[in-house]
This record gives structure tokens, C-alpha cells and sequence, in this order.
């Protein structure tokens, strides 16, 4: 795929940005490097490299669940700036 002018042009127009004619000049220069790039990593041969999710090894590390005692409300609430009925009172902030 070729990028050109008019699709810089485009996607500037899309995406709200103004852009000097240097500025325009430079994002095609880097385009045209990252495009090269990809294709390099086409060229590769990667018929024997199993695919992978992620480059690291990855595991998740979970918790063992464990019942614990419940706090209850009224000790939760008793430094609680404002209180309205057994619940926080808290400022609004969506109109």
C-alpha cells in the first residue's frame, strides 16, 4: 500500500489536526519508514515460529478466597463525614 498525500491529507481532516505542509512532509517520511518496516517482518520466514498471545510468559496470580469476619455498618460509618440514613453522603456530580 502506498500512502500519499491525500490520504495524509484525509486522515489529518478526520482526525481534526492541522497540519503545516513540513508537518505533512515528515508524518509521510515516517509512514513510508514504518511501511518498509512492516514488510521486512513480512519477508521473514516464520513457518517452524509457533504463534504466541504475548512475549512474555504470563500468569495470573490469584488469591486463595478466604470468609472473613463482616464488618459492620455502624462501625464503618461512625467516622463517615455525612451520613444519610446508614449510607455515605456524598456530593453530586452529574447534573
Amino acid at each position: 500500500m502506498e500512502i500519499t498525500e491525500e490520504i495524509i491529507h484525509k486522515v489529518a481532516e478526520l482526525s481534526k489536526l492541522r497540519l503545516t505542509d513540513k508537518e505533512k512532509d515528515k508524518l509521510l517520511e515516517s509512514f513510508h519508514g514504518f511501511l518498509n518496516y512492516v514488510q521486512t517482518m513480512n519477508d521473514l520466514d516464520t513457518k517452524d515460529v509457533e504463534p504466541m498471545t504475548h512475549v512474555l510468559p504470563l500468569k495470573n496470580v490469584f488469591r486463595e478466597d478466604r470468609v472473613c469476619q463482616e464488618t459492620d455498618r455502624e462501625s464503618v460509618l461512625k467516622n463517615a463525614p455525612e451520613k444519610k440514613d446508614r449510607y455515605f453522603a456524598v456530593p453530586k456530580t452529574v447534573e
